[in-house]
């Protein structure tokens, strides 16, 4: 905290390093960017301040003069150009990319073993390592995700989904196949999800709110470490009772769930789910509108409850839309 009560929020690195050898340069890129550390400027990286960045850097900044070249560590805070969330928007987008790429080569495992087939022992051995490999790509990442980026309850959804088919019999789990509906008894309950609401969160809620449990209050957390209190549902984050299952959204999964057949509501959640998990899965054309929307909201609002209000604007417009566009 500085003396007139605003807070540094940042640990800078700013470094230059000699043209040769060029392993240095690529040596210290891949440790920067294990570390979760975003480049601001040519040389200039970033990390959110704490004991554990201050260390890091501390290392880093060994390796660049060891090895002949210059380097510094500052506190910073920024009062001009670039803003706390555009430096947060830049971690955020850092993240979702790299939970895309284990995403995508989570499907393209999820392939193998194929429905109703046999798996030989050395291929079944095979499927283990490359999980196994995901496993640890995936908890590398998440420990680096500074801000809750999304992606990561989709990408440990598909894992688990591919866990799930080499352990059991393939007959016993079709994919297909509703879960039972739960218990309609959820009036009056509170709805547990991370802090920093986006587009699957925010229309899970108003899903909740509007045809749910009409007098929910949610509650927001951090992602990690939260022990649910007697009667608390949670929804799209880490062993929710509500969340990803396979390729499917918590909002994809809450229909299913309370078995909410509305065509308006399938329409809605197709939407949700491209801009969620961004596979282009259903080609809708309304995506990149509400996607834009949604950041918007997002950028404006740090408050979830503002986030939800604002976005149940948004959602009950939408469900009017395509309501009377289907009478």
């Amino acid at each position: 905290m500085r003396e007139d009560g605003t807070e540094t929020r940042w640990l800078l690195l700013i470094h230059q390093i000699p043209p040769k050898p060029n392993y240095l340069r690529i040596k210290i890129g891949r440790r920067l960017q294990r570390l979760g550390a975003v480049a601001i400027k040519n040389s200039v990286y970033v990390l959110p301040r704490g004991d554990q960045a201050h260390e890091d850097f501390e290392w880093v900044t060994r390796e660049i003069v060891k090895g002949g070249g210059d380097a510094s560590v500052c506190e910073a805070r920024f009062v001009e150009g670039l803003s706390d969330e555009q430096i947060e928007a830049s971690f955020n987008a850092a993240r979702e990319a790299d939970y895309l790429e284990i995403a995508k080569k989570a499907r393209e495992l999820g392939g193998s073993p194929k429905r109703g087939k046999k798996i030989d022992e050395e291929r079944r051995g095979e499927l283990e390592s490359a999980i196994t490999r995901l496993r640890k790509r995936l908890a590398d990442v998440s420990a680096i995700d500074f801000f809750g980026a999304n992606g990561s309850q989709a990408a440990e959804a598909l894992l688990i989904e591919i866990e799930e088919r080499l352990r059991k019999p393939v007959a016993e789990s079709p994919r297909d196949e509703a879960p039972a509906p739960l218990s309609r008894d959820v009036r009056g309950r509170t709805w547990v999800t991370r802090k920093g609401v986006h587009v699957d969160r925010m229309a899970s809620a108003w899903l909740i709110r509007r045809f749910i449990d009409l007098e929910a209050r949610f509650k927001f957390v951090p992602g990690k470490g939260y022990r649910p209190e007697p009667g608390e549902l949670r929804f799209d984050m880490f062993e929710a009772e509500f969340t990803h299952d396979g390729d499917r959204c918590t909002f994809e999964v809450l229909l299913r769930q309370f078995e909410l057949n509305d065509t308006s509501l399938k329409a809605i959640s197709e939407i949700v789910h491209e801009i969620d998990l961004k596979d282009s899965k259903f080609g809708r054309p309304d995506t990149l509108g509400l996607e834009r929307l949604i950041n918007g909201i997002a950028m404006a609002n740090k408050e979830d409850e503002v986030r939800l209000a604002q976005g149940a604007t948004i959602f009950d417009g939408l469900h009017e839309y395509f309501k009377r566009k289907r009478t």
